[in-house]
């Protein structure tokens, strides 16, 4: 058998746990061929892979980023670097040529997206949630998100004490896209007043009562905000726009418009912190390193059982898989019901309506 691995889409911590355990998991047990392709689907466009041997995966567990890179424009059904042109035969002569078996894509909604085309053409194709977003459908912890979470509550507790010192107002944007894991996590955990995410638009009057309540009280208040936050009757707040990109709209600035729009309704100054792509990069918590390693080594098992077009998920304490087609190109928010909005509210955290 002959594996061909690749991550796409945006980095993220725990990509190389994946890979490793892809890798050593496919020599070992099935005695397997491994094929490492470059800069995500853009490897399969320009013909650039590398062979992975166990030598090539050891010590990689800690790493952050991707040892085989990533793209996150490389479509190949619209490819960038041929003015849009789809390049999906040239992809598919190449996969033969390589003789692979099966292909492993990790990566996020895009990714997945991508990787059904490829697999309704005919390539054998398995695929393993990845984003800090943890927003992927059909599983309830992506690797990555453990790690982003654990970095903006460092950043939170951080900024706690600069607020306290100067009684100042004190907002961190964290990434997400459109969905709130993040921002809610992370502000449960990092001690946050006020919680604002995609999924609840918020009243920029609600929020202004509770810093001036906080002010009185206790001279600082604590806001953790996710990029795709708004307010009631408003839009998102769109940081640029890549017409060439499978995700046009960025995200982000929401932070600093809600800053502009606090202070002149407080006694007191307001701040904000932009995290951005800090939450990406470094090393992956414990927590994400076991579970990048069991998708991995379940991907590997549905490769050896020649069980394709499925995705590994994670549900409750198992991981299962899904059909490919369930999860590409769809995501999940955070739903109105979710027992960590209500424990939110119910431990004095402001949603900001």
């Amino acid at each position: 058998m002959r594996v061909g691995i690749l991550t796409g889409g945006g980095d993220c911590p725990g990509l190389n746990a994946v890979i490793r355990a892809v890798a050593k998991s496919l020599i070992k047990s099935a005695g397997a061929e491994v094929i490492g392709i470059e800069q995500g689907f853009l490897g399969l466009i320009e013909r650039r892979v590398r062979p992975l041997d166990l030598r090539s995966v050891a010590g990689i567990m800690a790493t952050g980023g991707t040892i085989l890179g990533t793209h996150n424009k490389a479509n190949p059904f619209g490819y960038f670097g041929a003015g849009g042109a789809d390049v999906s035969e040239r992809v598919l002569a190449y996969v033969r040529e390589l003789g692979l078996d099966a292909l492993v894509v990790i990566g996020g909604d895009g990714s997945m997206a991508i990787a059904h085309q490829l697999a309704e053409r005919g390539i054998p194709v398995v695929g393993c949630p990845k984003t800090i977003d943890n927003d992927l459908a059909h599983t309830d912890r992506s690797f990555g998100f453990d790690t982003a979470v654990a970095i903006v509550t460092e950043a939170l507790d951080r900024l706690q004490t600069t607020g306290q010192s100067h009684g100042r107002v004190m907002i961190l944007e964290t990434m997400g896209r459109w969905a709130g894991w993040i921002a809610l996590h992370a502000g449960l955990a990092g001690s946050a007043d006020i919680i604002l995410i995609p999924e609840l638009p918020y009243r920029l009057d609600e929020v202004a009562r509770v810093c001036r309540e906080r002010e009185a009280r206790q001279r600082y208040t604590l806001i953790c905000v996710a990029e795709g936050a708004k307010p009631e009757g408003g839009g998102v707040t769109v940081k640029e726009r890549i017409a060439d990109s499978p995700e046009p709209v960025r995200l982000g600035g929401v932070g600093n418009v809600l800053r502009a729009q606090l202070e002149p309704m407080l006694g007191c100054e307001v701040r904000t912190t932009i995290l951005g792509h800090v939450q990406r990069g470094g090393p992956p918590t414990p927590f994400d390193r076991v579970l990048a390693t069991q998708y991995g080594h379940a991907a590997a098992q549905l490769v050896a059982a020649r069980e394709f077009n499925r995705v590994v998920v994670l549900k409750g304490d198992h991981i299962e898989s899904v059909p490919l087609a369930d999860v590409a190109g769809r995501s999940r928010n955070v739903p109105a019901d979710h027992p960590l909005l209500r424990t939110a509210s119910d431990t004095g955290i402001s949603l900001g309506r």
